[in-house]
């Protein structure tokens, strides 16, 4: 399962509180590797979902579809507050676009 253990989505962030880099993967939010080094961080969270996905096959338990293998539809369903959907929608007008146009344009200006 160690070539499975690749797709997934990792990242390596700075722990001050514990001096340390901690290897992290999206699907599997409960793991983490911890290590002084950022490169043995992800090379160490990297083996362990390899380990853990060893394990869920031994184990006959479901994989996590790996987020770069999954199908988003592009829409989503937002809930917000009455006043701020006023605002929105009457900076939408004023900029004469639409609420989505609005919104999709914020998001992006975010990411």
């Amino acid at each position: 399962m160690a070539a499975a253990a690749d797709r997934y989505a990792y990242r390596v962030l700075w722990s001050g509180e514990d001096d340390a880099h901690i290897g992290l993967v999206a699907e599997f939010p409960s793991l983490s590797w911890i290590d002084a080094d950022a490169v043995a961080a992800l090379i160490g969270i990297r083996q362990l979902v390899a380990d853990v996905l060893d394990q869920m096959v031994q184990g006959d338990e479901p994989i996590p579809a790996p987020l770069s293998e999954r199908r988003y539809s592009g829409a989503f369903k937002l809930r917000i507050p009455p006043e701020l959907h006023r605002t929105l929608a009457i900076e939408a007008a004023e900029q004469n676009v639409s609420l989505n146009r609005l919104i999709n344009m914020r998001l992006g200006a975010t990411a």
